[in-house]
């Protein structure tokens, strides 16, 4: 899916969706903050305003895009809605959407976060639903493959992982360097 969508717009490029409040523009955010509050619910439906702009001028252009979950969550439940409806949108223009997540952890909670970014959640015996759908997202292999394979039972279904294995932060090599 991923490869034909770079075939088509002839174009490699994934354009990241980190929108930090200081980057939306003043008639949007005070627009939105009009309108919710200057609070968080303000902040995210200026996130999801400024996010649908940018999207509606790169779907043309990019195949893919990659929201990052951090400047979602730090605006709580309504942060987490403005992810999910920006992944919607993205879908919605054809875009292939990784979401930057960068999650692990063991057992169920693994499995629990693979379902929720890349797989169905149980609402019944019978009934699943999707909670964010993104086509791929992040995993951080730091506490081994049952941490991973979650992950990889929904790339068996059609899905995809980027593996963090080398960072480029200054002090990565505090740990990721060490020849133990």
């Amino acid at each position: 899916k991923k490869k034909k969508k770079i075939e088509e717009k002839n174009n490699p490029t994934v354009a990241g969706l980190d929108p930090n409040i200081s980057y939306i523009p003043d008639f949007i955010k005070n627009s939105n903050f009009s309108k919710y509050g200057k609070n968080k619910e303000g902040a995210a439906m200026a996130m999801l305003e400024f996010n649908k702009g940018l999207i509606d001028e790169l779907c043309n252009i990019v195949p893919a895009i990659k929201p990052q979950s951090a400047y979602y969550e730090m605006y709580g439940s309504f942060g987490v809605y403005a992810m999910e409806k920006t992944i919607e949108y993205e879908k919605d223009k054809g875009l292939y959407v990784i979401a930057d997540v960068k999650r692990n952890d063991i057992g169920s909670t693994a499995k629990g976060y693979a379902k929720a970014y890349l797989g169905l959640s149980e609402l019944d015996d019978q009934t699943n639903t999707e909670a964010f759908g993104a086509d791929s997202a992040t995993v951080n292999g730091y506490l081994g493959s049952d941490g991973i394979e979650p992950f990889l039972e929904e790339c068996r279904k059609g899905k995809m992982i980027f593996a963090l294995v080398k960072t480029s932060n200054p002090s990565s090599g505090e740990l990721q360097d060490m020849l133990i």
